[in-house]
């Protein structure tokens, strides 16, 4: 059973960098064909995707964040990463990791493993 463990602050500054980690456990990250993401809901508003590894190493990015995000990962510890540059208070969420087999998706709903989520507020 592939379970997922969100980590990192909880506030982040106006105009600094939020990272996140997410540790995966029952299954490796390299595995043929899976997909490690990340989404986001913000207050009063629907599932955002904002991000993908796949096993391979390969990433794609929501067009609305490309510029400031960055996903990777430590095959190693079983864990990947989101960066987010200049965070504004828009960018205020609940924060989750989620993974799923055969091809990755922007679709939020075709994730099958999800983390519990974090949440971080962007504020000073």
């Amino acid at each position: 059973q592939v379970q997922l463990q969100e980590s990192g602050p909880g506030l982040v500054k106006p105009s600094q960098t939020l990272s996140l980690t997410c540790t995966v456990s029952g299954a490796s990250i390299t595995v043929d064909g899976a997909a490690w993401t990340w989404i986001r809901q913000s207050p009063g508003k629907g599932l955002e995707w904002v991000g993908v590894i796949t096993y391979d190493g390969t990433t794609y990015y929501s067009p609305s964040l490309e510029s400031r995000v960055s996903i990777t990962r430590d095959t190693s510890k079983a864990q990947f990463s989101l960066q987010l540059n200049s965070v504004t208070p828009e960018d205020t969420a609940v924060y989750y990791c989620a993974a799923k087999y055969y091809r990755p998706s922007t679709n939020s709903d075709d994730y099958d493993y999800w983390g519990q989520g974090t949440q971080v507020t962007v504020s000073s």
